[in-house]
């Protein structure tokens, strides 16, 4: 609030400055409202809901258990990160380090990834139940699901990934030649270290997206509540989980419940990322 009434104060004698001062810092608090109002919201209806049987071991239609559902989520995060956020992120590598800044195949990437992060996930649904599920013969399964979802984020880790690389001053690249070093050197060891935090935050916008999806992995990993046996087996996300309980209409507290567990394991995901970040800074 003081650096706002500085800012007033500067500007107090121009009405259009004043006016559009009003409109940012209002619109900045309107959002942050509406974030708080849902988060308060969904805690003040889940948290009577949290009891010992709804963290069950074993899933059933008395308690509701939303463990399997976490431990399903946490698989299929990983399994898509593990197969996009290598190819995202050195694909902006070849973009941004490599390939001709002008370049028509340059262009028709990027074409491509503005087109691909544009596409609904139901679609996506349905190309992973035909090619992971039926074509390549995975069935059901958490890995169909995390591959689909791989394709999903993939241009998400793209953009940001090119982005965070071209934040990165030219200064760094002519010094680190100057002083002898090479290309791959170079990016490994002085640009990417120096875009960590624009990585980090695609990939956690890409972890938001993977653990709130539906869709894609109703048609692709399934609904079992259960714990898998395998990565080939069956079995349903939170977002799943929190999706089927509401639409039945006979656990409307038990999917609000769902919805804080989602909450906290988001907070934990994103926090643990940051952590990791910060010691790949500081290596």
């Amino acid at each position: 609030m003081r650096s706002v009434w500085k800012i007033f104060q500067r500007y107090k004698n121009s009405p259009a400055s004043v006016f559009l001062c009003i409109m940012v810092f209002g619109s900045a608090l309107f959002t942050f409202g509406v974030l708080l109002y849902l988060i308060a919201h969904i805690v003040v209806q889940g948290l009577p809901a949290l009891t010992f049987s709804t963290f069950a071991w074993e899933y059933s239609s008395e308690n509701a258990s939303v463990m399997p559902a976490v431990f399903n989520t946490i698989i299929i995060t990983v399994l898509a990160l593990f197969f996009a956020a290598p190819v995202g992120i050195f694909s902006a590598v070849y973009l941004v380090e490599y390939a001709e800044k002008n370049s028509k195949f340059v262009e028709a990437v990027r074409i491509t990834t503005v087109t691909l992060a544009g596409i609904p996930s139901i679609i996506y649904g349905l190309f992973g139940m035909l090619f992971f599920v039926i074509h390549c013969g995975l069935g059901f399964s958490l890995l169909s699901g995390a591959l689909t979802l791989s394709i999903m984020i993939l241009p998400l880790l793209i953009r940001t990934t090119e982005e965070a690389l071209l934040a990165v001053p030219d200064s760094y690249r002519e010094g680190s030649f100057g002083l002898g070093a090479g290309k791959l050197r170079t990016i490994f060891k002085i640009i990417l270290p120096a875009s960590v935090p624009g990585i980090l935050a695609g990939i956690i916008l890409a972890i938001g997206r993977i653990v709130g999806e539906t869709a894609a992995l109703m048609y692709t990993a399934g609904t079992v509540a259960q714990f898998p046996h395998s990565i080939m087996n069956s079995g349903r996300s939170l977002a799943i989980h929190m999706f089927t309980l509401a639409n039945e209409g006979l656990y409307m507290d038990q999917a609000y419940a769902a919805a804080v567990v989602l909450l906290l394991l988001v907070v934990i995901i994103n926090s643990f990322s940051y952590y990791l970040a910060k010691k790949l800074i500081r290596i």
